[in-house]
């Protein structure tokens, strides 16, 4: 089943079990978010990668430099464990890690998270490709791709929805990155950029993957 599958199924269930007031505020603050431009500012095609350096969720370093020197790399970033958007598309990346792996490819996941929250979506998931916890969110920044969660919402994540992300990410701030999917090629320049402010629309790993045979 696609990623895209699963999500509009996922979407369906989800408008019979959550509360209706809960979906409307969820649909208000996306459609602010979106309306506000924010993923406008995120890294394109064309454009240079910023160089990263940052622990995966066994405690290794991890550097995009390093990466590429044996081929393109896939960076997703994704929000965290407690989003199950993000850990759909994790667990489809994860199906498809083969076919990455003999396009000659790596494979990369980074959120806000502290590397024990990394290592718990990590095992979670059976992901078997890194991890990596980016505290503060500065590489996200360097990416374009971070907004603080509208403060109509923050006491809704909380106290309804058990989205604890002050103790997850270990900041106050409630900045988070937006959904991207990044292939970056060998030279460091952006070949595939998939950005979008409305966080249940993700890129499907065949799209990705067709990037990838083309390269």
């Amino acid at each position: 089943m696609s990623l895209t599958k699963e999500i509009a199924d996922f979407e369906a269930e989800k408008k019979r079990s959550h509360d209706p007031d809960v979906l409307e505020m969820i649909d208000v603050t996306t459609a602010d978010l979106v309306a506000g431009g924010v993923a406008e500012g995120a890294l394109k095609v064309g454009e240079q990668a910023p160089d990263f350096d940052l622990p995966d969720h066994l405690g290794n370093r991890v550097r995009l430099a390093d990466l590429l020197s044996d081929g393109p790399v896939i960076v997703n970033f994704y929000r965290g464990s407690w989003c199950p958007y993000c850990n759909l598309e994790l667990r489809a990346y994860q199906r498809e890690l083969e076919r990455i792996d003999r396009a000659g490819a790596r494979l990369v996941a980074i959120s806000p998270m502290l590397p024990d929250a990394s290592m718990d979506i990590a095992e979670k998931n059976a992901l078997a490709f890194p991890v990596l916890s980016d505290v503060g969110s500065r590489v996200a920044e360097d990416f374009g791709l971070t907004f603080i969660v509208d403060t109509r919402i923050q006491q809704m994540y909380l106290e309804r929805l058990g989205n604890d992300l002050p103790t997850l990410n270990g900041d106050e701030s409630f900045t988070l990155p937006l959904p991207a999917t990044y292939v970056i090629g060998r030279d460091g320049t952006v070949v595939y950029a998939y950005v979008e402010a409305d966080y249940r629309v993700r890129a499907d790993p065949e799209e990705v993957l067709a990037v990838l045979d083309g390269k």
